[in-house]
């Protein structure tokens, strides 16, 4: 790689690396779980930079589709085993925003990676459902279907989303 190719890599880095982490944070809910995936992203992109016309839509791709796959390669966490059950919050105190979203955070983390990456390019990402296609490679159907299936879900397990709307159509 030519100097100027490289300044070029590291200024994008230090430029847009931050953003890149956000949407890797998302994904996965764990810091050091997303940097990995933007340092993998990272390095696969440093080979190729030349050739890459767009590196940020083609860097996310990367990521979105590093995590999607990711299960299959990844170490299995062992479950830690608990004598008592933890506590959860009583109704009277689930119209706490925080406590919603901290619930809203725990379900979208239990969601399949696939489920969970349509949900965060569609709603964190604000992508149409043809660019979240486009970027998971799949049919705008297949969006569709992972997209109300994963709603479904965190429907069900937060059901205070019905009674917050504001928390779900946006920041107020």
């Amino acid at each position: 790689m030519q100097d100027s190719e490289g300044a070029d890599f590291t200024a994008f880095v230090a430029d847009r690396a931050h953003a890149l982490l956000k949407t890797a944070y998302a994904l996965t809910g764990d810091r050091h779980a997303a940097e990995d995936l933007v340092q993998a992203a990272l390095a696969k992109a440093f080979a190729r930079w030349r050739r890459i016309e767009e590196p940020e839509p083609y860097l996310h791709k990367m990521i979105y589709n590093d995590f999607v796959s990711g299960w299959r390669h990844r170490r299995r966490r062992p479950e830690v085993a608990m004598s008592w059950l933890p506590e959860h919050a009583a109704e009277e105190h689930m119209e706490s925003t925080t406590t919603l979203r901290l619930m809203m955070r725990e379900a979208l983390l239990s969601l399949p990676p696939r489920q969970r990456a349509v949900l965060i390019l569609r709603y964190f990402e604000d992508l149409s459902v043809e660019e979240t296609a486009q970027v998971l490679s799949c049919r705008r159907g297949t969006v569709a279907s992972q997209a109300n299936r994963a709603l479904t879900k965190l429907r069900e397990l937060v059901p205070a989303l019905d009674l917050a709307p504001d928390l779900v159509e946006g920041r107020r």
